[in-house]
């Protein structure tokens, strides 16, 4: 295994936003978690509240049940964020607003006291929802680039045709976190294949990856003519007659808005590589794992 392989096969690994077909973590325990944490936050600054409140008068006490909001927005996300939300607009009116341990409200201002919380707390949680997501969103296209910069570097210096293929896998599965599967196609026939992620191809597949490089276009998992397949296909053209296709097996729940443009350029590079007659990728590449 070069280097290059085994640099890419580290960054397969699992991450917090990986795939589920890799093993990430279920969606409902991050966000019973979230919850859980929100209800704990909220806890704490009730009782800072009240505490403070037995000592001495502060006219905007409310904003104490801001933090927990502000918090699970940015580590938990908009769900946990609107929970602390509700959950410390009741705190504080069962706590601190007269007659206190009822949900009762008797004073028409303080109606709207605990409306404007709730107003706050539905503000603060969404700025910090989209502040959370666009930093995360940052960090995922800064990591697309430096893989993306990386297999171009590594496919320039592979002295085969069989490493060139298995380190465009590698290079999909790194920045996807899905199962992949590259097809060699040499005079209509799939020739070689290389998979990464435990997800092998059948006649479905096959079918699929010669129906994407006939039509020249994306042929999506599900969709006619790709009914039975579980990968989405898209067509390599080389020069020399020299193609491949490649495929991405999404979570039908936790398909990419718009994997092509990625997809797209590691197919450019797979393109030039197979165009290259010093590689020549057909049928001396390395046969199906």
């Amino acid at each position: 295994m070069t280097a290059a392989e085994s640099k890419l096969r580290h960054d397969i690994g699992p991450s917090p936003d990986a795939d589920p077909l890799l093993g990430s973590p279920p969606l409902k325990a991050s966000a019973l978690v979230g919850y859980l944490a929100s209800f704990a936050m909220t806890i704490v600054a009730t009782v800072v509240a009240v505490g403070i409140d037995s000592g001495v008068t502060i006219p905007n006490l409310s904003l104490v049940f801001v933090v927990p909001v502000i918090v699970a927005g940015i580590f938990f996300g908009l769900g946990a964020s609107l929970c602390a939300a509700l959950l410390g607009a009741l705190a504080y009116n069962f706590f601190l607003i007269e007659p206190r341990y009822t949900l009762a409200v008797n004073d028409a201002a303080n109606i709207w006291a605990i409306g404007l919380l709730f107003l706050v707390g539905l503000v603060v949680s969404s700025i910090a929802y989209t502040s959370r997501r666009r930093a995360t969103e940052a960090a995922r296209l800064r990591k697309q680039a430096t893989l993306l910069r990386e297999y171009s570097r590594d496919i320039l210096t592979a002295d085969n045709p069989a490493t060139i293929v298995s380190i465009t896998s590698l290079a999909l599965a790194a920045l996807f976190h899905v199962p992949v599967v590259v097809m060699v196609v040499a005079e209509n026939e799939v020739v070689s294949v290389d998979s990464v992620g435990g997800v092998e191809p059948g006649e479905a597949e096959f079918e699929a990856a010669r129906s994407a490089l006939a039509m020249g276009a994306v042929a999506r998992a599900g969709t006619y003519p790709s009914l039975d397949s579980r990968f989405d296909f898209w067509p390599v053209v080389g020069a020399a007659g020299r193609c491949a296709v490649i495929g991405l097996a999404f979570d039908p729940d936790g398909r990419p808005l718009s994997p092509d443009i990625v997809v797209d350029i590691v197919g450019s590079v797979l393109a030039l590589a197979m165009s290259d007659p010093q590689h020549r990728v057909g049928r001396e590449a390395r046969p199906a794992r």
